[in-house]
């Protein structure tokens, strides 16, 4: 997916597992059917967002630290953000479980 992920031009961050070991990861916790997964800056930190449709249809979000592979944190997600397209920002979550 991302070798560097770049700010200003300039390179901060690598990842350190790919993206199947992400997918891998996230299945073990929430086991499920892989919808996408994105990789975004919080908090200064690279992280890989898998998103799982799990067996009762819920979409449940998974945050993965991209250097360690460590789950920052499980949350249900609103069905209705997940299915607007232009909304990015998912704020509206529920929690679902914690590390």
């Amino acid at each position: 997916m991302y070798e560097n992920f770049y700010y200003n031009n300039q390179p901060m961050y690598r990842q350190q597992i790919t993206l199947q070991q992400a997918q891998a990861i996230a299945l073990q916790r929430v086991p499920g059917r892989v919808l996408h997964v994105d990789m975004d800056l919080e908090n200064g930190v690279l992280v890989y967002e898998v998103f799982i449709m799990t067996s009762q249809g819920r979409i449940v979000e998974v945050e993965i630290l991209a250097k360690t592979g460590k789950i920052l944190k499980i949350e249900q997600e609103n069905d209705d953000d997940f299915d607007n397209p232009h909304n990015h920002d998912y704020n509206n979550h529920n929690n679902y479980n914690h590390d």
